[in-house]
């Protein structure tokens, strides 16, 4: 039986991505970074670029438009990758800073190569999550699984989750995700989290591609508890995901955002707080504006609330006019409740 690999709220994925720009130093600063910035854990991508595309341009692999516009796919994966032989080391280092570290694989191999580092938990990005033989591959692992869910229709994240359910997943994360680099505020619609979290019965969390922190903070107002965001380090200039990367202090500001978010909305009960009960005093309570006697009948002519509230509350103002005070009170006293209310 696996650990709980997500067993913290809200659960804070840095993914590193491209960002490493061919450094194993780099890549190794990044995870430094994502451990000093309070983030739970700190994500991989696991190719080549021969998992990813064909190396044979027979049809046109050009991107035409976007950040990437002008790049052969074979040519950006080959400079996104985080190289095979450098995961052991990052792992390594990822352990010896006490953070949780895991991947995005693309292939059923590169499944089969993370099984061997003993990989605790895997996510498949929007654009394979249509590849239903990796979802399956990942689920038998019987690892922790996160699905990201940009561009896939209800239709498609329904097959998507019986797969991985009936392949062995017992722990599923849905990510709601615009695939749009960077998103805009415009492309999102939070009401995705709140029918996943309905329709499947899992946890649920966001894929951010957004800029700032305010698209993940309505986000946890909405349940989402995981987030996942791209990092960069402080004065980086160049990396394939910079345009929508935090960089340095801006991802430890991130995290602290979402936490103070989700201090606003965790307390399910319908409490108050310490700090706002000091100021019960302030409230009202019965006075007597007359000299009462035992057995006068209360009535507006006799009593009225005042501030503060040293006595019986202004609560019971209406259930106590016209029944006999059991009491004297002298005028400009409050009426005490162990004194009103006798057993």
């Amino acid at each position: 039986m696996h650990k709980k690999f997500i067993n913290e709220v809200p659960f804070i994925i840095a993914e590193i991505s491209a960002n490493h720009n061919g450094s194993i130093a780099q890549a190794k600063k990044l995870i430094n970074l994502a451990k000093n910035s309070g983030a739970n854990a700190v994500k991989l991508q696991t190719y080549t670029p021969d998992m990813m595309t064909l190396k044979e341009n027979i049809i046109n692999f050009k991107i035409k438009k976007g950040l990437w516009k002008g790049y052969n796919l074979w040519d950006l994966y080959y400079l996104g990758q985080t190289p095979i032989k450098w995961h052991k080391e990052l792992f390594k280092h990822a352990k010896q800073k006490k953070i949780k570290i895991f991947s995005t694989p693309f292939s059923e191999e590169a499944i089969y190569f993370l099984e061997k580092l003993k990989c605790p938990a895997y996510k498949i990005a929007s654009f394979e999550m249509n590849d239903y033989n990796l979802v399956k591959t990942a689920a038998i692992t019987k690892k922790p699984l996160i699905l990201s869910t940009g561009l896939s229709n209800i239709s498609e994240i329904d097959k998507a989750v019986q797969i991985a359910k009936k392949n062995g997943c017992k722990d599923l994360t849905l990510l709601y995700c615009v695939s749009n680099y960077p998103s805009k505020s415009s492309d999102f619609n939070l009401n995705y989290i709140k029918e996943f979290k309905k329709k499947y019965k899992c946890r649920v969390g966001l894929s951010d591609h957004s800029l700032g922190s305010e698209i993940a903070r309505y986000s946890l107002i909405a349940g989402a508890t995981v987030f996942e965001k791209h990092i960069a380090l402080e004065n980086q200039k160049k990396g394939l995901d910079l345009e929508f990367s935090m960089k340095g202090k801006e991802f430890k500001i991130y995290n602290q955002e979402i936490n103070k978010t989700y201090e606003l909305v965790k307390n399910k009960k319908l409490t108050r707080s310490k700090n706002e009960l000091e100021n019960n005093i302030f409230r009202r309570s019965i006075y007597a504006i007359k000299n009462i006697k035992k057995g006068d009948v209360f009535s507006k002519k006799n009593i009225k609330t005042f501030r503060p509230d040293k006595g019986l509350s202004a609560y019971y103002f209406l259930d106590i006019l016209g029944k006999k005070s059991p009491i004297d009170v002298k005028k400009n006293y409050p009426l005490l409740n162990s004194r009103i209310f006798k057993k």
